[in-house]
């Protein structure tokens, strides 16, 4: 297996996806071919990964992926020098109940690889501290090997000085210190850093936090650090395609989608056709099926409400063939979206769903579902696992369920989607169906 390094933190918000960003491009910039994962079901950083490295990511999940799914994936960095994963949130926070390989936390990724960790400490208010916070880390857990730390906003020469001896005290390398800075900042909304297609600098942004750690990480030491567990020959994705031709919504609106997903599917022999609502394009009439991927529709509600070529198209295509939509699809496939502003856009009309954001409440967690119907190339009873994250409130959901929906420690979920002839629709996002 290609050598691998978790960069994981104690905790969110400690600068773990600026440090993993500017080491995949300063990897790549010295001609360090280095696969990136993201660790959990995030969304957003994958691509930030993908343009600071020119690699597709692929996210890592032992929540909703079992062992075998997680070394097939990890297989992508077969052709890379370097595998090199961003943890979620702490290193061993994960969901209250454990599914087949793990509760969903960067630790079980680093256990089940055998990729060392290199913590990433904020070390803002505090010194010789840092020190017994990642001696806890490295005593933790057995079987996750924490490698060494990279000391983040740290203030000044001597208080550098005064936690690298603290380290040295407990026998843990130091492969960086980088100090404080406002270029090792990135745009934020609720769902986590603003779409990397909406950030309009954000290569050059990139590029000034890679020169930051570029100069205050030992690239070399970092490299030298990794490894891997050996494993025999790993098997393809698993992901059965919707259709044989699939036409999938791709822009501003709808950009939510899986590495892993999209490459199981190309592997089974399915052809993906992208096409843009917001640039009022139609979906492929040749396709089997349309696949509305989650988004920000909200943020882009009037422009869709107005894109008639699109609407049409999706409604001219549900009469005899199946459309599905995740989350903000399933919102677009609706009646209507009512606006923060109490304003409703009239969506395709497709299922009976009406969603607003009036007032926000936050939907947020791992999600297993039992199929009630057929959907995106699983039958009726198939044991699906996704995640859901919104702040849309459900005012209507009138059409038979889709399926029954559990949260992680297996309590039941209001929304259960939507089905209505050929058309289903889940605010859950599909991660892997069991084995």
């Amino acid at each position: 297996m290609t050598p691998g390094i978790l960069v994981a933190a104690p905790r969110s918000g400690s600068g773990k996806t600026v440090i993993t960003l500017g080491l995949l491009r300063a990897l790549a910039r010295r001609g360090v071919r280095v696969q990136p994962f993201k660790c959990g079901p995030d969304y957003i950083d994958t691509a930030y990964h993908q343009l600071a490295s020119g690699r597709a990511a692929f996210n890592l999940d032992s929540w909703a992926m079992d062992a075998e799914l997680i070394q097939s994936l990890a297989g992508e960095a077969a052709s890379a020098d370097l595998a090199l994963a961003e943890g979620v949130m702490g290193l061993f926070d994960g969901a209250r109940a454990k599914g087949s390989s793990g509760n969903g936390s960067s630790a079980d990724i680093a256990a089940a690889l055998g990729w060392p960790v290199i913590l990433v400490i904020d070390v803002s208010g505090q010194s010789q501290s840092a020190a017994a916070l990642a001696q806890g880390f490295r005593t933790m857990r057995p079987h996750v090997r924490v490698a060494g730390v990279i000391l983040n906003q740290v203030a000044s020469p001597r208080h550098e000085a005064m936690i690298r001896d603290a380290m040295k005290e407990v026998a843990l390398p130091v492969l960086g210190a980088v100090p404080r800075s406002a270029l090792l900042a990135l745009p934020e909304r609720h769902l986590g850093l603003v779409q990397v297609g909406e950030h309009r600098e954000a290569d050059k942004a990139i590029e000034a936090i890679a020169d930051v750690v570029e100069a205050h990480v030992e690239l070399s030491a970092v490299r030298a650090a990794a490894s891997a567990l050996p494993f025999g020959p790993l098997p393809a994705h698993r992901a059965p395609p919707p259709g044989q031709r699939i036409a999938l919504a791709q822009d501003a609106a709808f950009s939510f989608t899986y590495a892993h997903l999209l490459a199981g599917w190309r592997s089974a022999g399915a052809e993906i056709v992208p096409f843009s609502p917001l640039s009022d394009e139609a979906p492929d009439a040749r396709a089997d099926v349309i696949w509305l991927p989650g988004g920000y529709p909200e943020l882009h509600a009037p422009r869709l409400a107005g894109a008639a070529r699109f609407l049409d198209g999706l409604r001219r295509h549900a009469r005899d063939r199946p459309v599905h939509g995740e989350c903000g699809g399933y919102m677009v496939l609706g009646q209507a979206i009512i606006d923060a502003q109490e304003r409703a856009h009239k969506m395709a009309g497709l299922l009976g769903l009406v969603s607003s954001f009036a007032e926000r409440k936050l939907h947020l967690g791992y999600r297993r579902a039992q199929l009630l119907s057929p959907m995106g190339g699983y039958e009726a009873g198939a044991d699906l696992r996704g995640h859901e994250f919104h702040y849309s409130t459900v005012i209507e959901e009138p059409d038979e369920p889709l399926a029954q929906v559990t949260d992680a420690a297996g309590e039941g979920v209001a929304s259960g989607g939507s089905r209505r002839e050929c058309v289903t629709g889940s605010f859950f996002h599909l991660i892997a169906g069991a084995a």
